[in-house]
């Protein structure tokens, strides 16, 4: 399956639409159809559990569970970033997507769930609800595991 990771930029009208950064070729990725095929898909697409600043992605999935778009949402320091809905699903929508997954990484290596990761969770899923765009999971990548927040 071909990979699409993009970002948005404002056009000359100051329109926003995506911008294709780059593509890739992933045939194991059908569809990201598990937490585990999620997780493997990040490590093979960004080696996610490497990277020494916390990342936080999209994953924009079409009604198939097809990848409609990855997006890079925001990158932090080696123990935050920040992240709201109105940048989560401004992507999502311009995707198209039907659900979503979100991911980020805790480079420190564990895989506590903090109550802030436990905070952007609620959040985005309750805005995912009034959207009509379902939040399927919120993943925590961590020296090549992973955990679910939700």
């Amino acid at each position: 399956m071909r990979i699409n990771i993009y970002q948005t930029r404002f056009g000359e009208d100051k329109s926003i639409s995506l911008v294709k950064e780059s593509s890739g070729n992933y045939p194991e990725f059908q569809c990201v159809d598990s937490p585990e095929n999620c997780a493997k898909m990040m490590e093979s697409v960004f080696e996610a559990s490497k990277l020494t600043e916390e990342r936080f992605w999209l994953i924009a999935l079409n009604g198939a569970r097809k990848v409609a778009g990855l997006f890079e949402v925001s990158r932090g320091t080696l123990m935050s970033s920040l992240v709201h809905p109105r940048e989560v699903f401004q992507r999502a929508i311009l995707a198209g997507a039907a659900s979503i997954i979100i991911v980020h990484n805790h480079p420190s290596g564990t895989l506590h769930i903090s109550e802030q990761d436990r905070e952007v969770t609620r959040k985005i899923k309750a805005a995912g609800e009034l959207l009509g765009i379902e939040l399927d999971d919120h993943l925590i990548i961590a020296e090549g595991d992973f955990i679910s927040a939700m």
